[in-house]
């Protein structure tokens, strides 16, 4: 149903990015999320290394708002290639039980995780620092330079991978950001 959605929100026979993927937990992914064993520090210096940024996607399945994302945002060529030129995404389960190892060495199930950063949405994005010296040290809210809790409408959603990639977080709020934006 959203397909079809997004195929007329991108204007019918509009270039479309690849169709996200169904997987055995019942979340949507996307081919170019990263595949990680879910040790947050090492995935986010492989992330710099790359030249990109490292971002969390919290989901839950059947969350309509993930789905939104997976098939409507991310749908729009000039959101994924963006996000694809300069982010590496890793994707979690709110509710999951990975283990994933965070910034400080704890090792805890994904739901433990988002408990412990204040995951409370789906989706819900976590930016972090560009590197991950010093940031075992601060708290885990300290530890992100940003943070989408649920869904972002197509332009906002752009507008803020942008804010992370152009470091406006250091000068200004996402709203300040994004009514500093032409058009």
């Amino acid at each position: 149903m959203l397909g079809a959605a997004a195929a007329t929100f991108l204007g019918g026979n509009a270039a479309r990015a690849s169709e996200p993927i169904l997987t055995d937990d019942g979340l949507y992914k996307q081919s170019w999320f990263v595949e990680s064993f879910l040790d947050l520090a090492e995935d986010l210096e492989d992330a710099a290394k790359a030249g990109k940024r490292f971002a969390v996607m919290w989901e839950l399945k059947g969350c309509p708002y993930c789905k939104e994302t997976h098939f409507v945002n991310f749908a729009r060529p000039e959101i994924s290639g963006y996000i694809k030129a300069n982010f590496e995404v890793l994707q979690l389960n709110i509710i999951g039980s990975r283990i994933v190892t965070d910034f400080d060495g704890a090792k805890l199930s994904e739901k433990d995780m988002a408990a412990k950063y204040g995951v409370r949405f789906t989706p819900t994005f976590q930016f972090f620092a560009e590197g991950a010296a010093g940031l075992k040290e601060l708290t885990p809210q300290k530890r992100e330079v940003a943070r989408a809790p649920g869904y972002l409408r197509p332009e906002d959603f752009l507008a803020m991978f942008r804010y992370v990639r152009e470091k406006a977080y250091r000068d200004k709020s996402f709203r300040d950001f994004l009514t500093s934006l032409p058009g």
